[in-house]
């Protein structure tokens, strides 16, 4: 049997030890039930990634560190995850995983110009976005919450635009027959976010924003939510055994 593989790449902010699970708990519970058991790779701690024969699909979780670290954890995954879409397995990077996907197929990773973007942001669908197996459908524009420093500067060759937000150019993309990248966290819940915009309160007073204007404007995200389920409702068409 295989499985479905969540790729963990760090853990969440200390602020939030008060809050059940961590990434990889709540991208679970975003995706119900699947067609495959469930596997936790920590990668940041040093746990090897499996052969790709044994591999249904596979989610990559948010992380604190920084793509442009180049860990070798890092660069191993990368190589691992250039693999997987070449052999066309079922792909969903969220936040540094999007970075990383992106990183790894020769795009640009690197500080956000216009700084950090956190909190809920409007996400706003390209056309194209409305023929892709994962968001069409969606409405043209939804909330979501995100939290990131560091953004996708310049997509892989051949990458497909999916998605936009006023800070960030590269909510969501997808390469291949199967794989995408999304910037914001659909794992992530209002209260989890506020946590985040409060983890950012120092910084956003020095790039000339307020925690209380984000604080004041964090909105449900059940759309960015369902994202995981409809991934999750892909693989069995895409990646089965």
């Amino acid at each position: 049997m295989k499985q479905l593989i969540i790729v963990k790449t760090g853990g969440k902010i200390a602020s939030l030890d008060r809050v059940a699970g961590d990434y990889e708990q709540w991208i679970a519970r975003g995706l119900g039930e699947t067609a495959y058991p469930l596997t936790v790779v920590d990668v940041a701690r040093g746990e090897p990634l499996p052969d790709l024969s044994t591999v249904a699909a596979i989610v990559i979780t948010g992380s604190a560190s920084m793509v442009t670290e180049r860990a070798a954890w890092m660069e191993q995954g990368a190589a691992w995850l250039r693999r997987a879409v070449a052999a066309e397995v079922p792909l969903l990077g969220i936040c540094f995983g999007h970075q990383l996907l992106a990183w790894a197929l020769g795009g640009e990773v690197g500080y956000n110009p216009h700084g950090v973007e956190v909190g809920t942001a409007t996400i706003r669908l390209t056309a194209e976005a409305q023929q892709d197996p994962l968001f069409s459908g969606m409405p043209a524009t939804f909330p979501a919450q995100v939290s990131h420093r560091q953004s996708v500067l310049r997509l892989p060759a051949g990458a497909r635009l999916l998605a936009a937000s006023d800070k960030e150019p590269h909510q969501a993309f997808a390469v291949g027959a199967c794989a995408w990248g999304i910037q914001f966290h659909p794992e992530f819940d209002a209260p989890i976010i506020r946590y985040f915009i409060e983890h950012y309160r120092q910084r956003l007073l020095e790039e000339g924003d307020s925690a209380e204007r984000l604080l004041g404007s964090v909105r449900d995200s059940p759309h960015s939510a369902s994202l995981l389920g409809r991934f999750a409702r892909l693989v069995p068409e895409t990646g089965g055994e």
